[in-house]
């Protein structure tokens, strides 16, 4: 999930006497590209996870539902209902501290992790560096990304599952729960290991979605690139074109189209995921694998189970999406670090 553009996958010509002589800029360190990664990934994230975090909410409270009670929400506006009628609007923003850091850790460690996946493919004589990577590398250096941030995700993600989910007893609902005795509680029963329950689920999501989530991005990228100079002019507005890159509206819809797709292909793993770590602390059901409760709950919905605030999911990914894109890419294109 590195730049928007294609041409961001360039890398500078390492010669630093052509460079003095001609003006230009010379290649960035290694460590300075990490600092853009991870400083301009967390800001991105960050952004993108206040404009998606009502829905996840919902999407969450809808995954969840147990297999052995009628369901509680008929569908995601029933849920939105319920919920704002229960809580109030700022209801949906519970537990909103664990994801934004989450958020931050997750969209940085993205760019960060998808960086070094490219180097891994220049390092292996696959691609030349002096060419950018084909649309299959960069689908591969995804799921890279994807796999190896999954591992600094489950815990987080735990935590806010547990948080947005109001617990009951005896019909009622109890008080919210906080971040810090949730990671207590898990602390005690579990373990350090108890923090990584689920992530099986949460690791083929990410490699799998962020496969589709950089390779959508940068296949949209390419179609709208391979548009705009088709329809082209004058060889001016064409080497214009080529130098200024997408506009800002293609950068949204492409970055629309990779969170889409992000989100609907692997979005069975996520519900499963959502219920593994849902249950309350010290449940029988808490000792579940990912295996069980696929078979649970393909027991008690069917394939429509593996799919509820799919929907939901799906369309808010879009506007979240694109703006992640767009934050990160701008911040690269006009405050790059020197």
């Amino acid at each position: 999930m590195h730049s928007a553009s294609q041409e961001s996958l360039k890398p500078e010509v390492p010669v630093r006497a052509a460079a003095s002589s001609t003006g230009a800029k010379p290649k960035k360190t290694a460590a300075m590209e990490s600092l853009e990664d991870i400083t301009y990934g967390s800001v991105a994230g960050v952004v993108g996870k206040y404009i998606e975090y009502p829905f996840d909410t919902v999407k969450v409270r809808l995954q969840s539902q147990p297999d052995h009670l009628p369901l509680r929400y008929k569908g995601p506006f029933d849920c939105f209902r319920q919920s704002i009628r229960a809580d109030g609007f700022l209801g949906l923003y519970r537990g909103i501290s664990a994801p934004l850091v989450g958020a931050a850790i997750e969209t940085s460690s993205l760019f960060f992790f998808e960086r070094i996946g490219r180097e891994a493919v220049y390092a292996s004589g696959f691609s030349s560096p002096d060419q950018p990577l084909p649309l299959p590398a960069l689908w591969w250096t995804g799921a890279f990304s994807g796999a190896f941030t999954s591992f600094l995700l489950t815990p987080i993600e735990l935590v806010k599952c547990k948080i947005q989910v109001p617990e009951t007893e005896a019909g009622v609902v109890k008080a919210p729960l906080r971040p810090i005795p949730v990671i207590k509680d898990i602390f005690r029963h579990q373990g350090l290991l108890g923090f990584w329950h689920g992530q099986l689920g949460t690791l083929i999501r990410e490699a799998g979605g962020c496969a589709a989530w950089f390779g959508c991005k940068e296949t949209a990228s390419k179609l709208l690139r391979d548009w705009n100079e088709r329809h082209a002019e004058t060889p001016a507005e064409l080497e214009a074109m080529r130098s200024e890159g997408l506009p800002l509206w293609q950068q949204a819809v492409a970055g629309a189209s990779a969170g889409m797709s992000y989100n609907f292909l692997f979005f069975p793993a996520d519900t499963v995921k959502s219920r593994m770590q849902t249950t309350p602390i010290g449940d029988s059901a808490q000792k579940r694998t990912f295996g069980a409760e696929t078979k649970a709950l393909w027991k008690q919905a069917g394939i429509k189970g593996f799919y509820r605030g799919c929907g939901i999911t799906v369309l808010r990914s879009a506007p979240s999406s694109a703006f992640i894109f767009m934050v990160f890419d701008g911040l690269k294109k006009y405050f790059p670090m020197q």
